[in-house]
């Protein structure tokens, strides 16, 4: 019996073609020699590892030997630096940029400063050129993704279009008279229209942000409630977070907390993602993970105004889903997570006073795909695994607080600046380059957010309240 020759070799020549047709893939971004932390469910590390980038996807990645099966049009060499998923910030007002550093340390902040400076200057153009600010300074340290809460939204969803970052952008409700709205009641037609316009855009999802349990009506966030389920959509609230609140919810509901009491009216689900949560008891703890609520925890914000140490620590052991947040840049003044960090690591330390917990690791967890867990984002976002949405952040080794680099998370929590953030890729687009943003001109934004300072220190002068 003859034997064809080409029988006898297919599977090798197959085999070949196939490793050939596989080594000449063409991708957009192809990252090299790159430490990788993948945050994935192994906590996969790559020492000197690859990333390859095609459209919006991570379509490879690995040891550096296997980067060779692509070419890209665009190759950065790394050189040693760490590449993890990009930072998500679950919870801030990212315009009140234009506020930052007044009223600090004034304890009636809220009222002395930052309502009737709200009162005076909220407008679509300040909360444009708020977000404009806030965006660019979380691009430049290291957030892909942030969580945001303020009035006219669907200006800042504009800004977040125009820089590139992905974003879950929550439309204010509140029962007192806003810029955008009378009352609750306009306000959650606006948060609806808004929610309609967005509702199938690739990097923004839109929101409710009811203001909080006792600034809103229990028939207002049942329907908030109802809503959201309906267009499938996040509610972003203050939870548990004052004793103000504690206090007046408990007169409302026959002594009941606010976390309970939003078990009562039903609308802990999902959806619902409760900012700061310092005051929850194991009832509470308990509530919160049945209903799947998730958790942003806001340590700077919550320290600074002396409000109290939320219960992680007991929260992350009962399977809560936490995430990492600032608050907005009146609170915890800087907005792009990496001061977060080192802080959420040392109080919790100091607050159960047991030096192993708040591992770093856990810290990262936390900032990366722990707040995709919050947001319902982590079948995309958070980790670094092929088929995932390509938000990738990098991580410059070469400065003297960086070095040297024993546990990556560690540096990372407690050694790191955001200025060692040296590249950031949101959805397969290189937004920043070795610290230059490429979507949005800089020093223009800046120009205009201190042009913008001046009518505030004015009006400020003229009430007889001090900058200082």
């Amino acid at each position: 019996m003859r034997l064809n020759c080409f029988s006898i070799y297919s599977p090798i020549i197959a085999l070949f073609i196939s490793t050939m047709s596989f080594a000449g893939q063409t991708v957009d971004i192809l990252l090299i020699n790159a430490h990788l932390l993948t945050m994935d469910a192994k906590l996969t590390q790559y020492p000197r590892g690859f990333i390859a980038i095609k459209g919006n996807e991570i379509v490879g990645l690995g040891p550096q030997a296997q980067a060779k099966q692509f070419s890209a049009d665009k190759t950065l060499d790394l050189d040693g630096d760490l590449v993890l998923p990009g930072f998500i910030n679950t919870h801030t007002h990212v315009s009140m940029t234009l506020f930052r550093s007044l009223g600090d340390d004034v304890n009636d902040r809220l009222h002395s400063y930052i309502f009737p400076l709200e009162k005076e200057f909220v407008s679509r153009e300040m909360v444009y050129l708020g977000a404009e600010l806030g965006n660019l300074e979380m691009l430049k340290g290291g957030v892909t993704t942030f969580a945001d809460m303020y009035y006219f939204e669907d200006e800042v969803a504009k800004a977040v279009d125009q820089i590139g970052l992905r974003a879950v952008l929550g439309q204010t409700v509140i029962k007192y008279p806003q810029a955008d709205a009378k009352n609750a009641t306009e306000g959650i037609a606006y948060a609806e229209s808004f929610i309609k316009k967005y509702l199938h855009h690739p990097r923004i999802t839109p929101a409710f942000a009811p203001h909080a349990p006792y600034t809103n009506s229990t028939e207002d966030l049942q329907k908030i409630a109802k809503l959201a389920l309906f267009y499938n959509v996040p509610v972003l609230t203050h939870l548990a977070e004052s004793k103000k609140e504690q206090a007046e919810i408990a007169q409302r509901s026959d002594g009941l907390s606010p976390i309970a009491y939003l078990d009562k009216i039903g609308v802990l689900n999902n959806n619902l993602i409760g900012a700061h949560v310092i005051l929850a008891n194991e009832n509470d703890i308990t509530l919160l993970k049945t209903h799947h609520v998730g958790v942003a925890h806001n340590i700077s914000a919550n320290i600074k105004s002396a409000k109290g140490v939320a219960p992680i620590v007991e929260m992350l052991k009962q399977g809560v889903d936490v995430g990492l947040g600032t608050d907005g840049p009146m609170s915890g003044n800087t907005i792009s997570l990496i001061d977060e960090l080192n802080q959420v690591a040392k109080i919790h330390k100091l607050w159960n006073k047991d030096r192993s917990v708040m591992a770093a690791v856990d810290v990262i967890k936390m900032a990366t795909i722990g707040g995709a867990k919050v947001l319902n984002l982590d079948d995309k976002v958070g980790s670094l695994e092929i088929g995932k949405l390509a938000d990738i952040i990098v991580f410059d080794t070469k400065s003297p607080n960086m070095t040297p680099i024993y546990n990556p998370y560690s540096v990372l929590v407690y050694s790191a600046y955001a200025t060692d953030v040296k590249h950031s890729i949101v959805d397969g687009q290189l937004l920043m380059e070795n610290r230059k943003a490429l979507t949005v001109d800089e020093h223009d934004v800046i120009k205009r957010a201190n042009e913008f300072s001046e009518k505030v220190k004015a009006s400020l002068i003229s009430q007889g309240k001090s900058i200082l």
